[in-house]
């Protein structure tokens, strides 16, 4: 940190003359000039969202599949909104991120018949 304070100190001490016959030499190197890092700062983060995204995307895939036998009202809306998340982040999984959605809006569908022949939210596979 000091490195860098006392870099630019130096240029800026070092201000241009304004004499109109003084050109600046071609061969002159700046000592005290700090190399720019060349390393993009979204590099990682980039690689960082992408496995959140696929990660997103299966997760929704699985809860929408779980959901069709239990606890749809609450794993329905979950796979949903997981995978729109995942899609918004331009997720390599499309496809699984797309099953996940339809996975969860077919669970608010068997939600909805289950409630209209029951009369209640409560069901039971066995009758």
């Amino acid at each position: 940190m000091t490195l860098t304070l006392i870099d630019r100190t130096r240029r800026t001490d070092a201000a241009p003359r304004k004499d109109a016959d003084a050109a600046p030499e071609k061969d002159a190197v700046d000592t005290g000039a700090a190399p720019e890092p060349e390393t993009t700062p979204d590099a990682a983060p980039r690689r960082a969202t992408g496995r959140e995204a696929d990660g997103l995307a299966v997760a929704s895939f699985v809860l929408g599949l779980v959901g069709l036998l239990v606890f749809n009202i609450l794993l329905g809306p979950m796979a949903i909104v997981m995978a729109l998340l995942a899609l918004a982040r331009h997720t390599r999984r499309r496809g699984r991120a797309f099953l996940g959605l339809a996975l969860g809006v077919a669970d608010l569908a068997v939600l909805a018949a289950l409630v209209t022949a029951n009369g209640t939210v409560a069901w039971s596979i066995g009758g």
